[in-house]
């Protein structure tokens, strides 16, 4: 199946539920894209200790999923 996600917001536990979902996802080898767009661009900057949100990142493009912003 093919999946496309939109993340619109910059709340932390947002984006590191869509990160989360979409990891789950390709594991159960479906195709997933992920659009960073408005201020979720900025992830990066809410990377922490209870959202690691580079490490879910990196794990999803390694994985072959597709990140645009």
């Amino acid at each position: 199946m093919k999946v496309g996600m939109i993340i619109c917001q910059n709340t932390p536990d947002v984006i590191w539920n869509a990160f989360r979902l979409a990891n789950i996802m390709l594991e159960e080898m479906d195709d997933v894209s992920i659009f960073l767009n408005g201020p979720s661009v900025t992830y990066e900057k809410s990377d922490s200790e209870i959202f690691p949100l580079k490490e879910l990142a990196k794990i999803f493009t390694l994985s072959e999923g597709s990140l645009f912003a």
